[in-house]
């Protein structure tokens, strides 16, 4: 695939989300508020009743910074618009279009994902500047030019890889009736281990060393610690080379699974 045929895909996917602004601005103010809000008060009824000063190393307004940083920026590394896309085509048929295009169906699925996520950069700046002073703690966020930068590129690899992580699942609709459970496994594991429900100073030492190499740590803790300053560039280094190492290691079974489950399409639809 061209760099031009890749810009004009992700072009016409950002677009296309633009389209229906009532509905996106809807879901976006609910969904973040929702997760936003339900957090801080749960946190708050945390340090309350357990009368802590510190809860994994972190007081409460630290603790509400990581949380909307984790909430924020987890957007740009998940971007579940993506889910259903591949096994839909699988089910439907409309996998035969893209078998005939002289283009790679993995660029292809990749630049439609990320043109979905172009609306997101608008989404976080306007939610973040809106949220972060209502909820007091604008002075917590102590950003610095090489923090925002190499945030920027953990969240890019954190992307790719969320997205080479859900292709082998999404694949195995050349089999399943239906993959819908394990996307929902998968988001809830990637929840709990990675940082969101949950950071991962809260855990055990002994776990949260397991968690460390585990690929869901780069969908919520990585990019949030990075970018509040937390990780500094001795430590953000080998961490990417970590999460580059896991894309490599799912790209490869994304393919092995994707050519064999080739073997048995009928291109018939459901």
């Amino acid at each position: 695939m061209t760099p031009r045929l890749f810009l004009q895909i992700v072009s016409l996917e950002a677009r296309t989300k633009f389209s229906y602004r009532v509905d996106f601005w809807i879901n976006t103010v609910v969904g973040f508020s929702v997760e936003l809000f339900v957090a801080w008060f749960l946190w708050k009824a945390v340090f309350e009743a357990s009368g802590a000063e510190l809860i994994g190393g972190r007081t409460f307004p630290q603790m509400v910074v990581y949380v909307i940083a984790a909430v924020l920026l987890g957007k740009f590394a998940i971007g579940r618009d993506f889910e259903g896309t591949i096994s839909g085509d699988i089910y439907e048929g409309g996998l035969n279009r893209y078998l005939l295009f002289p283009a790679n169906y993995v660029g292809v699925k990749y630049a439609q994902q990320l043109g979905r996520m172009v609306p997101l950069v608008v989404q976080v700046l306007l939610f973040g500047a809106f949220v972060v002073p209502l909820l007091g703690v604008a002075g917590e966020f102590k950003l610095s030019f090489g923090s925002v930068a190499m945030a920027m590129v953990a969240l890019a690899v954190s992307n790719l890889l969320n997205f080479l992580m859900v292709f082998p699942l999404q694949a195995t609709a050349f089999w399943a009736d239906n993959v819908w459970s394990l996307m929902v496994a998968q988001r809830i594991v990637g929840s709990i281990l990675g940082g969101f429900l949950l950071p991962l100073s809260v855990f055990p030492d002994a776990m949260r060393t397991t968690l460390e190499y585990l690929p869901w740590r780069f969908f919520y803790d990585f990019p949030a610690r990075v970018m509040l300053g937390e990780i500094g560039f001795a430590e953000w280094l080998p961490g990417m080379a970590l999460a580059l190492g896991w894309c490599v290691v799912f790209r490869f079974l994304g393919r092995a699974v994707w050519n064999r489950g080739l073997y048995q399409y009928s291109g018939v639809g459901i």
